[in-house]
């Protein structure tokens, strides 16, 4: 039995860490090849891919808690590529508009101290958060995905202006579904103990 065990854990190390590995060549390929980053952009207007990836935190959660490596790096992956998921829209607001240049010249543009940190906290985020599903404290996960909603709409209202305000109401749908969820599965865990 614990050899079955064993090559369980042994093929999720594996996996896990493929998907890990593809999630590096993504962003790697995206920040160095300009018309990959191009293409990316022009279908990650698509509002679609704005309100999709703060769902992508729900099964990150459920797979951390499962101790699952490789359901939590499909998740990230599936997170990082969804952006380019959706076809090019037909219109789009010029608030959208506006905010993505702002975007995209921010994260080809040069780099100091104060842009290292703020990308340094995309993978502190996913680490606090992975680190509280997987110890199955669930009001760690709450304020991990609250403080990073909230962090991102103030960085984007401050350094992208009115534009920046676009994301509003997609990072609050999003944690206010992820925050459903969570609790949903908290009430059960009370319930069954």
């Amino acid at each position: 039995m614990s050899n079955v065990y064993e090559n369980k854990k042994k093929i999720d190390l594996l996996v896990g860490s493929i998907f890990g590995i593809a999630t590096i060549v993504f962003i790697i390929l995206f920040f160095t090849n300009d018309s990959f980053f191009k293409w990316a952009f022009d279908r990650h207007h698509n509002i679609l891919s704005w309100y999709i990836r703060p769902v992508f935190i729900i099964p990150i959660v459920f797979f951390a808690y499962k101790r699952s490596l490789t359901g939590v790096m499909v998740s990230i992956f599936s997170l990082f590529t969804s952006m380019f998921w959706f076809p090019v829209p037909a219109t789009v607001s010029p608030e959208i508009i506006e905010f993505l240049s702002f975007e995209q010249e921010y994260l080809k543009g040069s780099w100091d101290a104060s842009k290292i940190f703020i990308q340094l906290s995309v993978p502190l985020f996913f680490i606090a958060l992975i680190f509280a599903a997987w110890r199955r404290s669930w009001k760690y996960v709450l304020v991990v995905m609250t403080a990073a909603a909230v962090l991102k709409m103030l960085w984007s209202a401050i350094f992208a202006g009115d534009s920046g305000l676009s994301i509003i109401k997609p990072a609050i749908t999003g944690l206010v579904v992820c925050i459903g969820v969570v609790y949903y599965i908290m009430r059960k865990k009370k319930r069954k103990t």
